[in-house]
C-alpha cells in the first residue's frame, strides 16, 4: 500500500508544478478562480489513479495448488448471507475483468474481494470488487449487482472465489467456473429468456403454443429460469429438453430469500420482487452473450407478432439496416384478454389439456389516453451491460422503439381494462397466420406429452 501512496504522490508533481505557476505571483479574481480548478482537477484525477491503483490484482501467494470446492448451484450465498452469487462471466469489452452477476443487500454489503488463482504457478491474486447494484430494485432492500474485478494482466483465470476480506483461507471459499473466457462462433440466431417460472405454473397449452411460435418465427433455444411448476408441466418441459429446445436454469431462489410475486416493494417483509427476474435477465444476457446473436427478453406468454415479415430473421435483418449501430429493439405490449373468445379453433384434444387456447383470443385493448405500453426486446447481448425488464439500464449501442406497424407483442393474459364492451375492442387475427403450422406442431408435442 505504501507503495501505491508513493506512486500516487509522484503523478501529483506535474500537477503541482503547473499549480505553482499559476498561483505564485498572480493576484487577481481570474487567477484565483484558475488556481481553485486546478487544484480541484489536481485532487479528483489523483484520487481516481488512487481508487484504480486499490483495485489493482495483487499476489497475496505463490506456489499454490488452486484449491476451495467448485460449485455448480445456480444461486450461491457467501457466508454474510447477504450476497448471492448467480455465475462470473469474462468480460472484456471494457477492460479485461470478471463480472460476477449477483444478488446483494443494496446497504449492507460494503466490500467484496475476487480470489483469482492462476495455473501452473500458483500464484493467488487478489482484486477488489466494484460492487454495482443495479437502480430498479424498485424498494426492495436486495436488488441485482453487478460485482466486477479486474483481473491478472498475465493470466487467465478459469475460477474466481468471492470473500469479504483480502485475507483469508481459500479452501475454505467455493470456486466458481468463469464463463464466456473462450471466444465462440454464434451457435444460435434467437434465444428467448423467460424468468422466472414460479407458482406452480400450470398454463400449459399457451406455454406449448408459445415456444412452437419462437420456433416457427426462428427460434432455436428457449432459456427458462425455473422456481416450481405443475407435474404436466414439467412433462412438457421434460420433453423439449430432450428435444434441445428448452434450457432449464433452476431458480431456487426462496430458499435463499423471502420472495414477492410483485414487482415493486409493499412493505410486506419480503426481499427481492418478482422471484428476482432481474437478476435471471441480466444471467441470461451474459450466459448467451457468446453463443447467440439476439436475446429475446420476454414472458411466456408474450409474443413479438412481426407484420411485415414472416420471421424474426428477415425482420431482424431489415431493422438492423434502416438502425445501424442500435443494439436494443423495443417492442410495443399490447393485451389480449382471455376474458374475450372467438369460437374458431375449438379443438376438442386441446380441451382436456389445461391453460389457455391463444387461437381463440384476437381481440386486443385499445391504447389508454396518457398511458404509455410497456415493452420487451430483442437485443444484440454484446452491446448490453446491464437490463431492466422494460429497457436497458447500460449499453454501448443505441435503443430503438419499432413502430407497431412493423411488430407488436401478442399478450394474451388478464384483461387490464375489464369493463371495456367487447366492440370496444380492436379485432387483430394477425396470429391466424400461423394457425396451419401452429395446429399441426402443437399437436405432435401433445401426443408426445399431456395426450
Amino acid at each position: 500500500m505504501r507503495q501505491h501512496k508513493v506512486q500516487g504522490q509522484r503523478n501529483l508533481h506535474p500537477h503541482l508544478d503547473t499549480f505553482k505557476m499559476l498561483c505564485g505571483g498572480k493576484k487577481s479574481y481570474f487567477a484565483a478562480a484558475v488556481c481553485i480548478i486546478t487544484l480541484t482537477s489536481t485532487v479528483t484525477l489523483s484520487y481516481l489513479r488512487l481508487q484504480r491503483l486499490s483495485h489493482l490484482p495483487k499476489i497475496i501467494q505463490e506456489g499454490s495448488r488452486c484449491r476451495g470446492k467448485i460449485t455448480n448451484s445456480t444461486i450461491t450465498a457467501l457466508k454474510d448471507n447477504k450476497t448471492f452469487i448467480i455465475s462470473p462471466y469474462f468480460d472484456d469489452r471494457e477492460s479485461k475483468v470478471t463480472r460476477v452477476i449477483g444478488i446483494v443487500h443494496h446497504e449492507d454489503v460494503k466490500q467484496l474481494y475476487c480470489w483469482f488463482c492462476c495455473q501452473p504457478d500458483g500464484k493467488i491474486y487478489v482484486s477488489k470488487a466494484k460492487i454495482d447494484v443495479h437502480s430498479d430494485r424498485f424498494g426492495f432492500p436486495y436488488g441485482a449487482a453487478d460485482i466486477v474485478c479486474l483481473e491478472p494482466e498475465n493470466c487467465d483465470p478459469t475460477h474466481v472465489s468471492l470473500h469479504q476480506s483480502p485475507h483469508g483461507n481459500t479452501d475454505q471459499l467455493p470456486r466458481f467456473e468463469i464463463r464466456n473466457r473462450k471466444a465462440e462462433t454464434f451457435s444460435l440466431d434467437f434465444t428467448v429468456c423467460i424468468s422466472a417460472m414460479f407458482g406452480n405454473y400450470n398454463n400449459v397449452l399457451q406455454f406449448i403454443q408459445s415456444v412452437e411460435m419462437y420456433k416457427i418465427l426462428g427460434v432455436q433455444k428457449v432459456v427458462i429460469y425455473k422456481n416450481n411448476c405443475s407435474h404436466v408441466m414439467e412433462k412438457v418441459l421434460t420433453f423439449y429438453v430432450e428435444e434441445g429446445t428448452v434450457e432449464i436454469i433452476p431458480w431456487p431462489i426462496n430458499s435463499h430469500l423471502k420472495v414477492s410475486s410483485q414487482w415493486h416493494f409493499t412493505q410486506d417483509g419480503t426481499h427481492i420482487g418478482y422471484y428476482g427476474q432481474i437478476t435471471a435477465l441480466n444471467d441470461c444476457i451474459y450466459r448467451n452473450m457468446r453463443r447467440s446473436k439476439f436475446v429475446v427478453l420476454s414472458d411466456a406468454d408474450e409474443i413479438i407478432l412481426p407484420l411485415k415479415h414472416p420471421d424474426w430473421k428477415t425482420m431482424m435483418s431489415s431493422l438492423q439496416e434502416e438502425n445501424p449501430g442500435t443494439g436494443v429493439f423495443l417492442f410495443e405490449n399490447h393485451i389480449f384478454p382471455e376474458t374475450v373468445s372467438t369460437p374458431v379453433f375449438n379443438i376438442s384434444s386441446w380441451n382436456t389439456v389445461p391453460g389457455v387456447n391463444i387461437l381463440q383470443h384476437v381481440h386486443r385493448e385499445p391504447d389508454r389516453k396518457d398511458v404509455i405500453n410497456p415493452k420487451k426486446m430483442i437485443i444484440d447481448p454484446r452491446k448490453v451491460i446491464q437490463t431492466s425488464v422494460h429497457s436497458v439500464l447500460r449499453a454501448f449501442g443505441k435503443s430503438v422503439n419499432v413502430p407497431m406497424d412493423v411488430a407488436l407483442i401478442y399478450h394474451c393474459r388478464v384483461p387490464l381494462q375489464g369493463n371495456l364492451p367487447r366492440e370496444s375492442l380492436i379485432r387483430d387475427t394477425t396470429l391466424w397466420r400461423y394457425n396451419s403450422s401452429l395446429i399441426m406442431n402443437v399437436n405432435k408435442v401433445l401426443k408426445q406429452t399431456v395426450l
